[in-house]
């Protein structure tokens, strides 16, 4: 059994201003992205991707990110509570930012790249499929220092204790969340990636890997405690990657249907 080290969430104190631990894991994560998806540029350059592209696609992902994230959190999870103080939605320093919600920003996003660049917008979400997982990754890790999300009790030798929650050992399904949806899931991306690919099958694959690494992490998350389980006793989480597993099944189907990648 480990005791989590309670990290100060504050990675440096620059007179009035604060630089948190999460805030540096986004920062990471969207270095990360930049520097691999450089590297795919590099390596490929006849893939019709130019590092200008990059940048620009940057920019629109890490809108939609904190946007979506930002607005998922608040429809998903508690919006009574911001229906009832609408202007607490910008109160960002107070923490609230969703996984699927910061997707679905995404997805819009990209919509808007490619529209703007009037390229197909599966192209796109191809190209930045295999990076999202290295964000995911630093985002929980992010998690993790904060000792938030934590796991259900446990009794396996790697329980932790969260002394900022209670005395029982639990599951740091944090960092579950970091190997599978963030480690794993990029190398099986990256892997898949190596070759060309029917168009599709690279962002399907995402929503398949995401979806079935989430919803089974769940099972060792506890759930928000304003939330607890849902209908089937799901949680929220579980019924949010669903979805995501059904859709990229569908659009496996149809990637594959197709000859080639174009």
């Amino acid at each position: 059994m480990f005791v989590h080290p309670q990290f100060d969430p504050i990675a440096l104190q620059l007179g009035p201003v604060a630089l948190r631990w999460y805030g540096l894991m986004y920062l990471l994560g969207f270095a990360l992205i930049w520097l691999f998806g450089r590297y795919r540029i590099d390596r490929n350059p006849g893939g019709g991707w130019v590092r200008n592209d990059l940048d620009d696609v940057l920019f629109y992902g890490i809108v939609g990110t904190i946007v979506g994230g930002r607005l998922g959190y608040v429809l998903f999870y508690k919006f009574g509570d911001y229906l009832a103080a609408p202007w607490k939605v910008f109160y960002v320093w107070e923490g609230g930012m969703s996984f699927h919600g910061g997707f679905l920003g995404v997805v819009i996003a990209m919509i808007l790249f490619a529209r703007s660049r009037r390229r197909d917008w599966l192209q796109i979400t191809d190209f930045i499929a295999p990076l999202v997982p290295l964000g995911l990754a630093a985002g929980r890790m992010g998690n993790f220092i904060n000792a938030e999300l934590w796991g259900r009790p446990a009794e396996v030798p790697w329980a932790m204790v969260f002394p900022n929650v209670d005395s029982v050992a639990r599951h740091p399904s944090q960092l579950y969340e970091f190997a599978l949806e963030g480690v794993v899931l990029f190398v099986i991306l990256w892997w898949f990636t190596l070759k060309p690919r029917p168009r599709g099958a690279a962002s399907a694959l995402f929503l398949i890997g995401y979806g079935v690494f989430r919803f089974g992490v769940e099972y060792t998350r506890e759930p928000d405690s304003f939330l607890g389980f849902l209908a089937l006793g799901l949680t929220m989480g579980q019924w949010l990657s669903a979805p995501m597993v059904l859709a990229g099944a569908g659009l496996l189907a149809w990637a594959l249907s197709r000859p080639r990648r174009d």
